[in-house]
């Protein structure tokens, strides 16, 4: 028989239940947002489960479907922007390196920088850690020094480390030494074949002296842009000597002196795939390589999967891409994210790099004859003055939320509602994009869980579910 009674204190007890259930998932996911309008900066918002809501779009994570493990998110150190950090007061620098590196409520959490071996074209001047006179040579590298980097990059990487002790460092050299060049010039040429295992003796001496100030280097790029000779610093080095580079010289190199430091390869744009490829087709020189490098300047970020496909056990990482000055901010934080942030890890990538980390208000220091003069920094330093640009957003959207070694996972996306998702120690982070003109309402869903969200027209918002 039916009982009124009953059932109304049924209901009672499933409404009841129901509240519970919304006041639990509100305290325990959170969203931060940005908007290419700048109205909001990394701002943590409210979730609001309103069951009236009708989401349009739906994403569906899989935490059992599981591929890359990220080694971390960040920007390259270049020379230039050490110095400018180092030339702050004691308490300024410390002040936005804790920002930046650290990881508490107001820190974004950096975890990954890529360094120059010798000067990069964000350098006040070309150098190396072996300059002669014109007509010498060195080939014991009795002349080695880190000496430059002692005076402003060293001393910036120690202060970073105490606060990030777990931050992994890429270093990749722009030029090597003039003397082992076939036109003994810091801009273009190529490495004499008589001076490949003097380089990869250079390689060596390198990583030791950076362990010898109480840094690893986790990884070093064979050379940076490799196909682009007319940077100063650069070389050209095309991919069958690269190959040979690393089969008979540096990779044996590594092996014999127990250097653990990963060996990575090509470090350049998107619209190359053939050159990793080909490198990593040759199983001698493989066996000492853990992965290839790009930049986005030029091709399309879903060609990093062919080289996963290609080669599914060896590794990606995304290094570079700069940000012009003056910097459009609705444009470089729509763009970025969705070929970087989005895309890059979607295609393999267990890092995602910004180009420098600092600059000037006049985009200096650079290097003349070919340096980047246009290059905006994640942050612009006046004296002790910081300004948080595009690239600081860019990042600070990712690295804030996704720590090192978290997995990424399965998610569905489309092409107005952008997503990546990863199981991290405290959760799972959705990344999320929204590209159209009006707000959205969204549902994620993990298993049983459903939580929905508004997201505001044209923002990124990160989603933090525990």
């Amino acid at each position: 028989m039916f009982n009124f009674k009953n059932a109304l204190l049924l209901g009672l007890a499933v409404s009841t239940m129901a509240c519970q259930q919304k006041k639990e998932v509100n305290k325990e996911a959170s969203l931060w947002v940005t908007t290419l309008d700048k109205k909001m900066l990394l701002k943590k918002t409210e979730i609001i489960n309103d069951e009236t809501l009708k989401p349009a779009h739906t994403i569906t994570i899989d935490t059992t479907k599981k591929y890359q493990e990220m080694d971390g998110f960040g920007y390259s150190l270049t020379g230039g922007s050490a110095m400018l950090l180092h030339k702050m007061s004691d308490s300024a620098r410390a002040s936005i390196l804790q920002e930046i590196f650290g990881d508490k409520e107001n820190d974004i959490n950096v975890s990954y920088l890529r360094v120059s071996i010798g000067a990069s074209d964000l350098d006040e001047k070309t150098w190396s850690y072996n300059d002669l006179a014109s007509g010498e040579t060195d080939e014991n590298l009795e002349q080695f020094t880190l000496a430059y980097d002692t005076l402003y990059l060293v001393p910036v990487l120690k202060e970073i480390l105490k606060i990030k002790p777990n931050l992994k460092i890429m270093g990749s050299p722009w030029s090597p030494p003039t003397w082992i060049k076939t036109n003994n010039d810091a801009r273009g040429g190529s490495l004499k074949e008589e001076y490949h295992q003097v380089y990869a003796d250079y390689f060596v001496k390198y990583i030791m002296a950076m362990k010898s100030h109480g840094i690893h280097i986790d990884a070093v790029t064979i050379q940076n842009e490799p196909l682009h000779p007319g940077n100063n610093p650069s070389l050209l080095m095309l991919p069958e000597q690269q190959k040979e580079f690393v089969k008979n010289n540096l990779g044996p190199t590594f092996e014999r002196h127990q250097i653990k430091t990963k060996i990575v390869v090509y470090d350049h744009n998107a619209d190359r795939p053939d050159y990793p490829i080909s490198i990593l087709n040759d199983p001698e020189a493989a066996k000492f390589i853990d992965g290839s490098a790009f930049h986005l300047y030029g091709g399309d970020i879903s060609a990093l999967s062919q080289v996963h496909e290609a080669h599914p056990n060896k590794n990606l990482y995304f290094t570079e891409q700069w940000v012009g000055a003056p910097g459009d901010f609705a444009k470089e934080l729509d763009w970025h994210t969705e070929n970087l942030i989005i895309g890059a890890p979607r295609n393999w990538c267990k890092t995602v790099l910004e180009w420098n980390l600092a600059a000037d208000e006049n985009q200096d220091p650079h290097t003349d004859r070919g340096g980047c003069d246009r290059c905006l920094g994640a942050i612009t330093i006046q004296g002790d003055k910081v300004t948080r640009n595009p690239a600081y957003y860019i990042i600070a959207q990712a690295s804030k939320f996704v720590a090192p070694g978290s997995i990424r996972v399965a998610s569905n996306t489309g092409s107005e509602i952008l997503n990546v998702a990863y199981k991290t120690s405290k959760g799972v982070v959705s990344i999320i994009q929204n590209r159209t003109d009006k707000e959205q309402h969204i549902a994620v869903q993990i298993g049983g869980n459903n939580t929905l969200t508004t997201l505001p027209a044209k923002s990124v918002g990160t989603l933090v579910m525990d």
